[in-house]
């Protein structure tokens, strides 16, 4: 029977400590010294040298809209079911190379698309099984009233399919708390989660959608509420306060808008703001949005550049920006809690550096590890070269670098 056990040597840890991980059926067995650890390895375990790897719990990405992504700047895409799943698919691996071994997508459903694209997403969920968790929210544009019927009716169909959660956008319909309590009502009904786009800046509307859905069985998401830094100080606070008491997780993006959120935010400037929110209490995640799209045809879908821009903003520090991106985004969608401590999921992201600051600042060289098994690498070295007059070797000998 192949030895499926894992050995990662010499990486350090936030806390500043260098140890010796070891993983076993999907999961961390062991952290500590060589010595300590001897025992416990036979000769055929495999073994990664990660002497100078910051090695931390992996980031999760917990909105995403992978049936849009890498659309920008092109025809209009391509629906069919073929091309749907291949976009996902794509779009799931770039974020996976960026450490997202866990990913929610937000998927439309209804009017024209059906659920075509829901479809396509649950077959590329599958493929995707040995390499990521991709989770998948089924989001209908309108849903009240005669024109919304359809919609309804495809909704309790997603649910049915075996979607994650239950999402949509309740400032695009035009009864928006109608809206939202049907979602929540098809969610109690069927025990899903609920993830709500809304641009949360309009306070009554927020507080009637806060105390609904702290009245819900299975978690609310909504996200990412950045109109709530266009209020006023005060009014914005009150309704930070109003989210904290209802204990809904709010997904900001700080990369940029997804083509729902822009939509529902009317296009106004400013971004979701994360340390009012944090300092009234209400858990706050952090996700990509749109990945090279028409709403960020420059979207990156990487969560270190989530936390890079929450830490470089002065919005969290650095642990707390990528805690945004790791800890609260698993446990916003539902994941498992990962630390690297023996017993919990092997779920990991080893980057190049010392710190959590300067993997957020440059971190290009990546290790991704899930279920204990490395699915992902990316390295990057740099190399400067000399001025031409010093091609005949004359020049200085210049360095060639890791680059993080």
């Amino acid at each position: 029977m192949p030895d499926d056990r894992l050995v990662l040597t010499g990486p350090r840890l936030a806390d500043g400590r260098a140890v010796d991980v070891l993983l076993a059926a999907g999961r961390i067995a062991a952290v500590g010294t060589r010595d300590s650890l001897a025992g416990r390895v036979a000769d055929g375990a495999a073994r990664v040298d990660l002497a100078g790897w910051l090695l931390l719990p992996a980031p999760a990405e917990p909105h995403a809209h992978h049936d849009t992504a890498l659309t920008a700047g092109g025809a209009p895409p391509d629906a069919t079911s073929g091309a749907l799943r291949r976009r996902v698919t794509e779009a799931a691996l770039v974020q996976l190379g960026h450490g997202a071994t866990t990913q929610r997508t937000h998927v439309r459903i209804g009017d024209a698309v059906g659920l075509g694209a829901l479809e396509a997403a649950l077959e590329a969920r599958a493929a995707l099984r040995d390499l990521a968790d991709l989770r998948t929210v089924a989001v209908p544009r309108l849903l009240t009233g005669r024109a919304g019927a359809d919609n309804r009716a495809m909704l309790r169909d997603a649910a049915k399919m075996g979607v994650c959660a239950l999402g949509g956008a309740p400032d695009l319909d035009p009864d928006p708390a109608g809206y939202a309590d049907l979602v929540l009502d098809l969610a109690d009904e069927h025990g899903c989660p609920v993830d709500l786009h809304t641009a949360g800046d309009d306070p009554a509307r927020l507080a009637r959608l806060a105390s609904a859905a702290g009245a819900a069985r299975f978690g609310v998401v909504i996200g990412p509420c950045d109109g709530l830094a266009r209020l006023p100080a005060d009014v914005a606070v009150r309704a930070a306060e109003h989210l904290a008491a209802s204990g809904v997780t709010v997904v900001c993006l700080p990369q940029g808008p997804c083509g729902l959120a822009d939509a529902a935010a009317g296009g106004g400037p400013g971004g979701t703001p994360a340390r009012l929110l944090a300092t009234a209490g209400v858990r706050v995640a952090a996700g990509g949005g749109a990945l090279r799209d028409a709403a960020n045809p420059v979207g990156r879908g990487d969560p270190l550049d989530a936390a890079y821009q929450l830490a470089s903003h002065g919005a969290l520090r650095p642990a707390g920006a990528y805690a945004a991106v790791s800890a609260r985004a698993r446990a916003a969608i539902g994941a498992p809690e990962v630390r690297v401590e023996a017993g919990f999921p092997a779920e990991l992201l080893a980057v190049r550096g010392e710190s959590v600051a300067g993997a957020l600042s440059l971190a290009y060289s990546r290790l991704v590890i899930h279920r204990g098994r490395v699915v992902a690498r990316t390295s990057a070295v740099r190399e400067y070269c000399g001025a031409p007059e010093d091609k005949g070797g004359g020049g200085p000998e210049l360095p060639r670098q890791s680059t993080g």
